[in-house]
């Protein structure tokens, strides 16, 4: 299984401006680093909304309120912006967040307000995981776009523990994964069939995202269709 390249600042900083001086692109820099296309994308987006300060990742979760969440997911059902637009012009972290919004409103699914500290399950205390299950996860969460919500979910552990994993993932220091506690399991020590399995489970992951990502985009342009006759 390789290794991810490092997403540290100074590698965002430095892919954004290769691809704002037309130097290189999207597509090319982030099949270099084992990213996806949108999240490069994602990175000259802050870059170019508010700079520098933009492209550090915050631990912080804001807060929204219902009606807010409603006029933002309106302007775009409406055809007055595109998701891309409504996500610059609030200055949202991602793309996803919005859509979230969308996919809960079209599904009739009450959209209630983001609390300071409710975004995310940060009361969970997690629970003990071997180093296999440390690098699935990480896995699970950068196929999914940092969606840690979605893996907190999913397998039963914390905020504090799927943000390190990830960390340490995207600096290509599996073994920065292994548990300190007891014996370690060496990454050398993964055979071949364990690697092979974790790399399905993160193909799976990430079909299931893109799967999930255009299904939204049929479902948005079918509504504005509708809107329009």
């Amino acid at each position: 299984m390789s290794k991810r390249s490092p997403a540290s600042l100074e590698v965002k900083l430095h892919v954004v401006r290769l691809c704002l001086e037309h130097k290189s692109n999207p597509n090319y820099e982030a099949k270099q680093r084992g990213l996806s296309s949108h999240t490069v994308r994602e990175w000259i987006r802050k870059y170019k909304a508010d700079g520098l300060d933009e492209l550090k990742e915050s631990r912080t979760w804001k807060t929204y309120s219902k009606e807010f969440k409603l006029a933002a997911v309106n302007e775009v059902l409406s055809g007055r912006f595109s998701v891309e637009e409504a996500t610059n012009k609030h200055h949202f972290s991602s793309r996803s967040v919005l859509i979230k919004w969308i996919t809960k409103y079209t599904n009739e699914i009450e959209l209630k307000p983001t609390h300071k500290g409710k975004g995310l399950s940060h009361m969970n205390k997690g629970r003990k995981t071997t180093f296999e299950e440390r690098i699935e996860i990480a896995q699970y969460t950068i196929a999914n776009e940092l969606d840690y919500q979605k893996a907190i979910e999913k397998y039963g552990v914390s905020y504090q523990q799927v943000y390190a994993w990830v960390r340490k993932y995207q600096a290509g220091r599996e073994e920065a994964l292994q548990d300190n506690r007891g014996r370690k399991k060496p990454v050398e020590e993964l055979e071949e069939h364990e690697r092979l399995k974790l790399r399905i489970k993160e193909l799976e992951a990430r079909n299931e995202y893109l799967e999930m990502e255009n299904d939204f985009a049929k479902k948005l342009a079918e509504i504005k269709r509708r809107n329009t006759r």
